[in-house]
């Protein structure tokens, strides 16, 4: 079946590139529906969803977010617009997927236009900041793919021509490509890092499939964070095991590698059982490439690699930890389940690691349970989060919930 590709940009101001896109697309066999958010002037032939339809959307109209005299203000309204508009028009089966271009502003609204579609539907940036630390990542759809829109600030040339053939390529493919979510099996949402610092997926996940579901584990380092949140909050899992919350300290202490304000709530608002363990709690990943913030001065860190350093938090700042996993697991609705693994949390804090701390988990504990609503189960072992007996307590709750 041919694809439908939403086009989306100024017109008045882009309509050659973005025409250019449409026409690759057009000749790779797909079809496309044409979406104008430009402001001040028109375009030069009307497309399918023109500005003021975007500005009707975002619940104005195009003089009235002229007469704001706010760039800003005005692309936020056409901002509010667009995202109505794609998430209906996806909803209305009329696209496959979505393609953005823009500067700084169309950019800015790119963002929010991809959010409002969910994971698995294409979505494609084509920005002359892509990749920057502009981006904010709490306002980067998880699946959102970019390209740098290279020389091409101002018309066509052959560099710009380049990456514009390669996005309007690359979203239909992906459109073309993607499998829709296999339902047959209920789905499993698990947290985990890699098996250099934790290992209990590598039995959990097989054992949670023999039972008869589907496990899809996440990397929490911010984007994974986010998908896991984002399929949280759509109903998708029937369970999460959300065993790595590390990134609830990142948001607190303010790392760029933050999954948001939201981390380890959706599920708990869903109704979603969940079963969650602190794992690398006590620790901030920061990217290991820039210079530590003085914030950091007589931390112990952890180079895990060219990309990515761990600081080791102290015993008070686990305090402030454990009181918000507290708060956000006080606002589940469905079943909650902690297991408190007091031997270690992560494969650098056992005995003889650089990071061992066998004073931490007692004091993460302790201002856990002060804080912990009683509808919150409470399993303790002495055990590391990496042996067995932290998997065998993992599964036990879960066939009590499920099984049994």
């Amino acid at each position: 079946m041919n694809k439908t590709i939403l086009i989306v940009g100024t017109f008045d101001t882009k309509n050659d590139e973005l025409r250019f896109i449409q026409g690759v697309i057009l000749d790779q066999g797909g079809n496309t529906l044409t979406m104008d958010v430009s402001v001040l002037k028109d375009p030069k032939k009307p497309t399918d969803i023109s500005k003021h339809d975007v500005a009707n959307a975002g619940e104005s109209g195009i003089e009235s977010i002229i007469a704001l005299d706010d760039e800003n203000e005005a692309m936020q309204v056409m901002a509010l617009g667009a995202s109505r508009l794609t998430a209906k028009a996806y909803g209305d089966g009329l696209i496959d997927g979505v393609i953005i271009l823009g500067g700084t502003m169309g950019t800015d609204l790119a963002l929010d236009v991809c959010l409002s579609l969910p994971i698995g539907v294409p979505k494609y940036i084509v920005s002359t900041v892509a990749f920057s630390p502009l981006l904010p990542p709490d306002r980067i759809a998880a699946d959102v793919q970019m390209i740098l829109w290279a020389g091409g600030l101002f018309g066509l040339n052959s560099i710009c021509k380049a990456s514009l053939s390669q996005a309007a390529g690359a979203v239909l493919g992906a459109a073309k490509a993607t499998k829709g979510v296999d339902t047959s099996r209920p789905l499993i949402g698990m947290t985990s890092f890699g098996k250099t610092v934790m290992t209990f997926m590598v039995a959990l996940k097989p054992a949670l499939e023999q039972r008869g579901y589907d496990v899809a584990v996440f990397h929490p380092t911010g984007m994974g964070g986010r998908a896991f949140e984002d399929l949280a909050g759509q109903g998708r899992f029937s369970c999460v095991l959300d065993l790595a919350t590390q990134e609830v300290g990142n948001h607190l202490f303010g790392s760029s590698l933050s999954a948001g304000a939201d981390r380890l709530t959706n599920a708990g608002l869903n109704g979603i059982p969940q079963i969650i363990a602190p794992g690398c709690h006590d620790l901030v990943d920061v990217p290991g490439w820039a210079p530590l913030s003085d914030r950091w001065e007589g931390y112990n860190s952890h180079a895990h690699n060219r990309l990515l350093s761990s600081i080791a938090l102290t015993n008070e700042d686990r305090i402030r930890v454990a009181h918000s996993h507290a708060e956000k697991m006080n606002m589940a609705r469905g079943k909650t389940a902690f297991v408190m693994p007091m031997g270690g949390c992560h494969e650098w804090d056992r005995f003889g690691a650089p990071l061992h701390n066998p004073e931490g988990p007692k004091i993460f504990a302790a201002a856990l349970r002060s804080k912990l609503s009683d509808s919150v189960e409470w399993h303790e072992t002495q055990s590391h989060i990496n042996d067995a007996v932290f998997c065998d307590i993992v599964l036990n709750i879960f066939d009590r919930w499920f099984v049994t």
